[in-house]
């Protein structure tokens, strides 16, 4: 039980030296993320809709 205590007791210093990111920064994060996602969506989407295109013009 002692072994667990520290274990908690030592997370928690550790947890309390993290510098935590701005609400503006994880704002601008998730915005990269959902516009990268979109895009990539996109792009396969086209690559996906030209290749059926391609098997249907050869068979």
């Amino acid at each position: 039980m002692g072994k667990l205590l520290q274990f908690i007791k030592e997370s928690y210093a550790e947890l309390r030296k993290v510098i935590w990111p701005s609400r503006d920064d994880v704002v601008s994060s998730v915005k990269v993320v959902i516009v990268s996602t979109v895009i990539i969506a996109a792009v396969l989407g086209l690559v996906d809709v030209l290749l059926l295109l391609g098997v249907q013009a050869i068979f």
